[in-house]
């Protein structure tokens, strides 16, 4: 019978999954910049471990590096702008409220030159309670209510993102009711395909967002959606139209959809500017750069995404003959995703056995060759992250609370929940002697995971901290039971 034993990969374990050589290290760049293990062999950040923060705050629990928060902002807008300054003096750096939003994130955002992007009434209410200027923020969204534009406009806000024709006429109509001009960005879907998973990309015609700049052909004038907007928004009384926005989708590697995106829109822009003599000053190539989930993840720094997109806008701007617009990005992911760890308590676990893929040439004359497979129950799962279950999202976890001359284990770690597809990490190589009680860490989690985290199973949310110079403080408390049936009004 077949054994791992010592460093031997697992015939289970995917093929980018290899064997770590020590599985103490910590791998880059998942990490967040001061994660570290201290004296005793545990998971510090900021200077405070692992079990400091458990005992205060309990488990789950968000664990936050400001200071990697701020950094990673700061290398955004800095290396944006220098790329930019020659071809439009710089650029206006949104922060994608979406990823994850608290008034402490909004509030440096703000501290860091960055402005701040919102989808919803709720989003602009954490905006409005930190104080934000709200010539600073923006909103998206591809059904937004009266009550949400109005909102807006009564925040002054920087831009309006519009996804349709007849939200557009709406957003005009509102504003001129009020005797004011709503500054209107119009997104355009590009047809450019991003390679990632079809839930996060955004910029195919197939989908709910943006305005089509293929041509209608059933129209008798055969112009595209995109162009009927930016002929109605020059012509409304309640709109000043700044410019165009695309987002190809999230968690993108490859710099050539981006390039794609950005010429496709300057020469929609030239041609409007040509044919309607309507100069707009704006353009937002949106986000969606990638992070590290996993060891096999390769980011690229903003200094070099910020390069490649520079040259592109640069040079098509000098083909076209055009002055360029100012440019704006809408990073989330790639500012927050690396800052956060999610840090679990162990509870049961088993190991079952489970037959060789074919693939991986086991067995011998038709005789099935079993393998274990390790399963390490957490005190959280899909309530706090649902990406796993939503997108088939790899992540990675180390043993957090101590270090362990142990071999490595395949282990899947998996959740409370009633559903076997309440998966953590799908697979990683684990100390053998992993117990309950130890704590594990989960890198990457700062985005998308608190903003999409349930109370399935009636599980409270966790709490969200963030430590910086040997200090822990809850910037999102965590929730109670009694929060939990506040809003249950009785028989």
């Amino acid at each position: 019978m077949s054994v791992e034993t010592g460093n031997t990969a697992s015939p289970l374990a995917p093929d980018w999954l290899a064997v770590p050589a020590d599985l103490n290290a910590l791998q880059e760049p998942m990490w967040a910049g001061s994660v570290e293990r201290n004296g005793a062999g545990a998971l510090s950040v900021g200077g405070v471990s692992v079990q400091e923060l458990k005992e205060q705050f309990g488990s789950p629990l968000f664990v936050m590096d400001e200071a990697d928060f701020r950094a990673r902002a700061r290398a955004f807008k800095d290396s944006f702008d220098a790329a930019f300054a020659d071809i439009c003096g710089g650029v206006d750096v949104y922060y994608a409220g979406k990823s994850f939003l608290c008034t402490a994130v909004v509030k440096w955002v703000e501290e860091e030159g960055l402005r701040l992007d919102t989808s919803s009434g709720g989003e602009l209410a954490v905006a409005a309670r930190a104080g934000i200027a709200g010539e600073r923020v923006a909103l998206h969204g591809n059904n937004k209510s009266d009550a949400e534009l109005n909102r807006a406009l009564d925040m002054g806000l920087g831009r309006i993102v519009v996804d349709s024709l007849s939200e557009l006429v709406r957003v005009g109509d509102i504003a001129q009711s009020r005797g004011e001009q709503a500054k209107v960005m119009l997104r355009l879907t590009p047809g450019v395909h991003a390679h990632t998973h079809e839930f996060i990309a955004t910029a195919h015609e197939d989908q709910k967002f943006g305005l089509s700049m293929a041509a209608d052909t059933t129209d008798q004038a055969g112009l595209s959606a995109a162009e009927e907007a930016v002929a109605a928004a020059s012509a409304h009384p309640g709109i000043e139209l700044l410019g165009l926005h695309c987002h190809i989708g999230s968690q993108i590697f490859e710099p050539d959809g981006f390039a794609l995106a950005a010429e496709k829109l300057l020469r929609f822009l030239a041609a409007m500017q040509e044919k309607y003599s309507i100069v707009m000053p704006e353009l937002d190539l949106g986000g969606g750069y990638g992070i590290a989930y996993t060891p096999v993840d390769t980011p690229r720094p903003a200094a070099e995404i910020a390069t490649a997109m520079a040259a592109v806008v640069r040079s098509t701007c000098a083909e076209l003959g055009i002055t360029a617009p100012r440019i704006s990005i809408e990073p989330g992911r790639a500012i927050v995703g690396s800052t956060t760890f999610t840090l679990y308590e162990v509870g049961t676990l088993k190991t079952v056995r489970v037959d060789a893929p074919a693939s991986s040439g086991a067995g011998d004359g038709g005789n099935n060759v079993t393998y274990p497979r390790r399963y390490v129950s957490v005190d959280g799962g899909m309530s706090d992250n649902a990406r796993p279950v939503l997108y088939d999202a790899d992540y990675s976890a180390v043993l957090a609370s101590r270090t362990s001359p142990a071999a490595p284990q395949l282990s899947r770690v998996v959740g409370k929940h009633c559903e076997s597809g309440d998966i953590v990490v799908r697979d990683v190589y684990l100390p053998e002697d992993v117990a309950a009680g130890d704590l594990l860490a989960v890198p990457g989690t700062g985005a998308y995971c608190w903003a999409l985290s349930s109370n399935y199973n009636y599980l409270a949310r966790p709490g969200v901290v963030a430590v910086r110079d040997g200090s822990a403080r809850l910037i999102v408390r965590g929730e109670t039971e009694e929060d939990l049936l506040n809003r249950d009004m009785g028989a």
